[in-house]
This record gives structure tokens, C-alpha cells and sequence, in this order.
């Protein structure tokens, strides 16, 4: 048996998906844009230190405090009930989540669900934002099958970091200023872009330079079908260890 012999579930999505992927990804891009042209996209660390920070080790918390700022962005615009975005409501996941973020937009008397992936990076690290872990190869699998409108979407967070000192209290304040920012559904990440790491469970699926992202659209069995070969070019993966996680999750037909 190989992969050609088997018979599988093949997710059609809706005629309206690129577009709807589209909307989300804009509406997100506007909120932020409106943020920083507010001048309120800085995070602040208040501290009680007077000689100054540990700047180069700051980025190691980097992470969890842009996703939390992330949340608190967009839940500021839903609790704005007529806000222009038309984003009604936000849920923040668990640590281990599949998304950092939930976000549901109303489009034409419909409810479209964007589950946002946050990933910073350091504006002063070379090679920060090459080669990150996205999501596990199984999990992502399953959620096309399950919902071939699922919408995963990648919102890529470029920080600097440096300090102030505060003119209040002449301590050292941390700050972490959002300097850049972009949004990518990862259906339509190209084949290039796209790489997959064995490591971990059944793997994760990884970006290769998340600054520099080519689109290339495509259906959602395609996607299914491009994360299967990456999978099975892996080394370390065989066939069988991928009919173990078809039959497991139920990606083909009993």
C-alpha cells in the first residue's frame, strides 16, 4: 500500500473562502495600523531598577507579553459594540492552544472565525522570525478535514526593545515598541515558504523566514495534499507512520 492507494476525505471549502480569508486579514492589519497611528503600540515594564535593564535578555519574555497585548488590542475594539471593523468577539486560548487568539468578524450576515497565531520577533536579532514552529502537523491536518473553512491565520509581530528612564519615579522602564506587522493565512503560504520540522510529536509545520512570505493560492485538499508530502519527505517519517495518524484521525475513508 502507498500513499495513491488510499482513499481519502477530501475538505471542499466555501466558494467565498479567499475572499472571506481576505476580509479577516485586512480588518486585522486595519486595527493595528490604527493603533500604532495613535502612537499606542508600546508595551511598558515598569520596574524598580535604577542603573538600567538587561535589554538583550528582555526578548526572552517577549513572546507571551506581545500576545497578551495582542488580546487586549482587539478586545478594546469589540467592546466597542458599533466599532468600524465589525469584530465581535475575542477569545483568548490556552498557552497551549492551537491559536493565541480567536476573532470573529460579521461579513454580509455572516460570522467569519480568524484563529490567530501570534509570532514576535526581535528587530535587532538577525535571525529571529527564520524557520518558527507554526503548528503540529496532525493538528492542523485534522482541523481542514473537520472544517475545510477553517482559517488559520499567521500574524507575524516585529518588536524593539530598549529602555527610558522614568520621569516620575527616575527608575528604568523596559519597553517593547511594535515596529512591524503582518498577516498571512497559512492555507495560502507558498509551497516554498512552507518547511516541516519532525521534531516534537508528529512534527510542526514551520515558515522559513517569516519576514518574507509569497503567496500562492489554493483549496484546502491541496493544502492537505502539500502538508501529507512534506510530511513523507521527512527522514525521519515513513509511510506508515503516516497511515497510523490517517487512521487515527480519521483523514480517510473506513
Amino acid at each position: 500500500m502507498n500513499y495513491d492507494d488510499l482513499i481519502f476525505k477530501k475538505p471542499l471549502e466555501s466558494q467565498t473562502y479567499q475572499e472571506d480569508s481576505s476580509f479577516v486579514i485586512s480588518q486585522i492589519i486595519a486595527i493595528l495600523d490604527k493603533r500604532r497611528q495613535y502612537g499606542d503600540n508600546r508595551i511598558i515594564l515598569n520596574t524598580n531598577l535604577k542603573l538600567g535593564l538587561p535589554i538583550e535578555n528582555i526578548n526572552k519574555i517577549a513572546g507571551p507579553m506581545i500576545e497578551a497585548w495582542v488580546c487586549e488590542v482587539f478586545s478594546d475594539i469589540r467592546d466597542d459594540l458599533d466599532n468600524q471593523y465589525q469584530l465581535i468577539n475575542v477569545e483568548s486560548q490556552e498557552r497551549l492552544g492551537m491559536a493565541d487568539v480567536i476573532l470573529q468578524f460579521r461579513k454580509d450576515k455572516r460570522v467569519l472565525t480568524g484563529n490567530v497565531d501570534v509570532k514576535a520577533t526581535a528587530n535587532d536579532i538577525p535571525n529571529s522570525g527564520k524557520g518558527p514552529n507554526i503548528t503540529s502537523f496532525s493538528r492542523i491536518r485534522t482541523a481542514y478535514v473537520l472544517d475545510p473553512d477553517f482559517m488559520f491565520i499567521v500574524l507575524s509581530i516585529k518588536h524593539k526593545v530598549y529602555s527610558e528612564r522614568n520621569k516620575a519615579t527616575n527608575l528604568v522602564d523596559g519597553i517593547m515598541e511594535i515596529v512591524d506587522y503582518n498577516a498571512y493565512d497559512l492555507k495560502f503560504i507558498s509551497d516554498a515558504d512552507i518547511s516541516y520540522n519532525p521534531a516534537l510529536g508528529t512534527g510542526q509545520i514551520q515558515i522559513k523566514d517569516i519576514h518574507y512570505v509569497t503567496y500562492q493560492y489554493r483549496t484546502t485538499w491541496e493544502m492537505c495534499q502539500l502538508l501529507d508530502q512534506k510530511y513523507l519527505h521527512s527522514t525521519r517519517r515513513s509511510f506508515d507512520d503516516f497511515y497510523r495518524e490517517a487512521k487515527k484521525n480519521k483523514w480517510i475513508k473506513d
